[in-house]
């Protein structure tokens, strides 16, 4: 089995953009646009799985995924609930794994109200989403309601504490970004994740007084972008050693 792929755009090393907790691949078009200026930028569908969903299950079909698209080895930048998947696939096969960024991500094992609250009112999460990630949230929830519930259950009893050891002994370059005022997700979580991983960590910065919420990875995309080329990710060449991201949006 291997996962949907309805964004693959550009040319050059590979970075895989895996997506939040109910999300779409589309969500992140606008950033995926962006980012293939500098490298091929692939998004897959995380849910869009037969049965039951299952953390194993779709690790496999992420890694049979990059076969047949012909990725040996990627970058990899994974939002909020694809942190976590991103973190699992990079501890079992970190020779594939270029870097690592993680973006308000539940990779982190210690805060784990989105899980918590998908589990038990999935249609409350609402509340905290942009018009964007609400709409996102919608369509998933009534095309694949059985994959959310078993993503949010495994989110919420699961830990990623072996996963995150791993990968800092395999010595993988990564980086951890937030928002500056993350609803869903704790920062200090965040900053402690990072110091597990040996991982760089940034907080977004916008324009005086611009609030940054978990979605800001799709909300501003040319931020976004900035940021990642302020870490010089080796997906985007020529990026190595910019200055770091400036303060306008």
């Amino acid at each position: 089995m291997s996962l949907e792929v309805p964004v693959d755009l550009g040319e050059g090393p590979a970075l895989v953009l895996l997506h939040g907790f109910a999300m779409r691949p589309a969500t992140y078009a606008a950033l995926a646009r962006l980012l293939a200026e500098r490298c091929r930028v692939v998004v897959p569908d995380l849910f869009d799985v037969r049965g039951q969903w299952r953390h194993d299950r779709v690790v496999d079909a992420f890694t049979a995924t990059l076969d047949r698209l012909g990725i040996d080895r990627a970058t990899l930048v994974g939002h909020s609930f694809g942190g976590a998947l991103e973190l699992g696939f990079a501890s079992q096969f970190p020779d594939r794994v270029v870097e690592l960024v993680f973006s308000d991500t539940l990779a982190a094992s210690r805060e784990l109200r989105l899980g918590a609250e998908a589990l038990r009112h999935p249609l409350r999460l609402l509340r905290l989403a942009t018009p964007t990630a609400a709409a996102a949230f919608a369509s998933t929830w009534a095309e694949h309601p059985r994959q959310l519930v078993d993503a949010a259950w495994w989110g919420f009893r699961s830990s990623r504490e072996f996963d995150s050891r791993v990968v800092a002994r395999a010595g993988i370059t990564a980086h951890v970004l937030w928002a500056n005022r993350d609803s869903v997700l704790s920062q200090g979580d965040g900053r402690r994740f990072a110091q597990e991983l040996a991982a760089s960590f940034t907080v977004a910065a916008g324009r005086p007084g611009q609030v940054l919420d978990h979605d800001w990875m799709f909300q501003q995309p040319r931020l976004f972008r900035h940021h990642l080329e302020g870490l010089g990710l080796r997906a985007f060449g020529a990026a190595r050693g910019r200055r770091p991201p400036p303060t306008a949006a």
